[in-house]
């Protein structure tokens, strides 16, 4: 405990010299899925919101240098209006608390989604080449080795050497269709969790992009289509897809029919959920965190659904039917689709 209070008293110490001012209330919002808490900072009439990263725990350099360069090229990211990286201590622009996926129902979704979806063109026009890792073959191989890693083991499945060579085969095949697609800016959890309805704005807050990266042209569309916390029908998200698709610039469009794009996008739908099942896994078995644990059975039914058809993941795909799914059922439930 005593720790918490000499770092609260530091936050003190600093927001009293960026502010200028003793007279601001400081309120801790409910934490997330990492070691990076927030407050808002109140002042007059004024907000502004704290991240507080422990620089020993927590690496806020590359969301610096991410919502800078974003800021510049006219993405909507909070405006930092303090920093101490030595302290790990951000002051930022409030974008309040509306978050999209409590705004998001049948009358709206399309309203919102078509909005989410034109800023996403516009972030994938930026030429960020040079500030951004690649999202490479290694990184999407070792996201999707988190099923085998994670999920497995916490059914108590050892895959044999032909079941793990069946499992490595689709990996690498998904891998490589990632690669194949226009390769652009990333946010890489543009979701409806991580968009903001700010005041008299037309244009939706972006935050928790750290982990950016250069990517697959419909990675940021799955995100957000086919969210791990909310479910639309797949006639509406194939609609979606083919919003987004005529929004492309003509280059991504160059010898790719929109059949070819909803290839494209559900191989990546495919890599995303396989990697998600691993994640929510390891935030509980690792991290203690059991409140993902009610999304595996939608994210499994996604995979399921959504490999249907593409005869290069058959052999996956059964695997998953026959060995993965009684035990995943019998320990982490199944899906009931909403009629």
């Amino acid at each position: 405990m005593q720790m918490n209070t000499q770092r609260e008293q530091m936050i003190h110490t600093w927001l009293q010299t960026v502010l200028h001012s003793e007279q601001f209330e400081v309120s801790f919002l409910a934490g997330d899925a990492s070691f990076r808490r927030y407050a808002r900072i109140k002042l007059q009439n004024k907000t502004y919101m704290l991240m507080d990263a422990p620089p020993e725990k927590e690496d806020c350099i590359p969301f610096v240098n991410i919502d800078e360069f974003f800021d510049q090229h006219g993405v909507r990211v909070p405006h930092i209006v303090a920093k101490d990286l030595t302290l790990g201590f951000l002051l930022l622009e409030d974008f309040g608390d509306v978050v999209l996926s409590t705004l998001l129902d049948d009358t709206t979704v399309d309203q919102y989604y078509a909005q989410s979806f034109k800023q996403l063109i516009e972030l994938q026009q930026i030429d960020g080449q040079a500030h951004l890792p690649a999202y490479s073959y290694e990184k999407l191989m070792t996201e999707m080795r988190l099923l085998t890693d994670w999920l497995l083991p916490s059914l108590n499945i050892q895959p044999t050497e032909q079941q793990l060579e069946t499992i490595e085969q689709a990996f690498d095949f998904l891998a490589l269709a990632a690669l194949n697609q226009p390769q652009v800016i990333v946010h890489r959890d543009f979701h409806s969790r991580n968009l903001m309805k700010i005041d008299n704005e037309q244009e939706l807050g972006v935050i928790d992009f750290q982990d950016a990266v250069i990517g697959a042209d419909t990675y940021d569309l799955i995100s957000i289509t086919r969210d791990a916390y909310v479910q639309w029908n797949a006639e509406r998200v194939y609609d979606w897809f083919n919003v987004f698709y005529e929004l492309l610039p003509a280059s991504a469009k160059h010898n790719r029919s929109f059949e070819a794009f909803k290839r494209d996008a559900d191989f990546m739908a495919i890599q995303r959920h396989i990697k998600i099942l691993g994640i929510f896994v390891r935030l509980f078995e690792r991290d203690g965190k059991s409140g993902y644990l009610k999304d595996l059975p939608r994210v499994m039914w996604y995979l399921l659904e959504e490999s249907q058809g593409y005869a290069e993941l058959n052999d996956f795909m059964q695997l998953m039917r026959d060995v993965v799914m009684p035990k995943f059922i019998a320990q982490y439930g199944n899906y009931e689709v909403a009629a």
